[in-house]
């Protein structure tokens, strides 16, 4: 696709940048009011069950190395756990913690709340706008 051949979706696209670049402070003082950094929390919601730590470093797009220290910060706080993993004793499993479900639950509940400048749609424009973001996310 040739870079100008969708004016409209690339004007689209830098406006979800802007709105996401407003939003940022918000977004890191939520994670902050945890002690977590945006790494840290990418970490907990990529465990949903307990997964090896090299999936976790696919899922962050990161060094395996990367994942063995956020791991070790989330452990010493008691969110994550590491596991042998019963069929092969070369991998590390990580689980999360109750008390990483809790803070992973937390934060998800602060994020879910929409910023101020969401008020200015109608109920309409609001669901418009989640249909043609769900259009963007699920449907291929």
């Amino acid at each position: 696709m040739a870079m100008d051949a969708h004016p409209q979706a690339r004007a689209a696209w830098q406006a979800v940048m802007e709105l996401l670049a407003r939003e940022r402070p918000r977004i890191l003082a939520i994670q902050a009011e945890h002690d977590l950094r945006p790494p840290q929390v990418f970490a907990l919601n990529a465990l949903d069950e307990p997964a090896p730590m090299g999936r976790i470093a696919e899922a962050l797009a990161c060094d395996r190395s990367t994942v063995t220290w956020i791991t070790d910060r989330l452990e010493v706080r008691g969110l994550v756990r590491r596991l042998p993993d019963p069929h092969d004793r070369r991998v590390t499993l990580l689980e999360l913690t109750a008390e990483g479900r809790r803070v992973r639950s937390a934060v998800e509940r602060k994020l879910a709340v929409p910023p101020p400048v969401f008020e200015r749609l109608s109920d309409e424009e609001a669901e418009q706008l989640r249909a043609l973001l769900g259009k963007l996310l699920h449907d291929r």
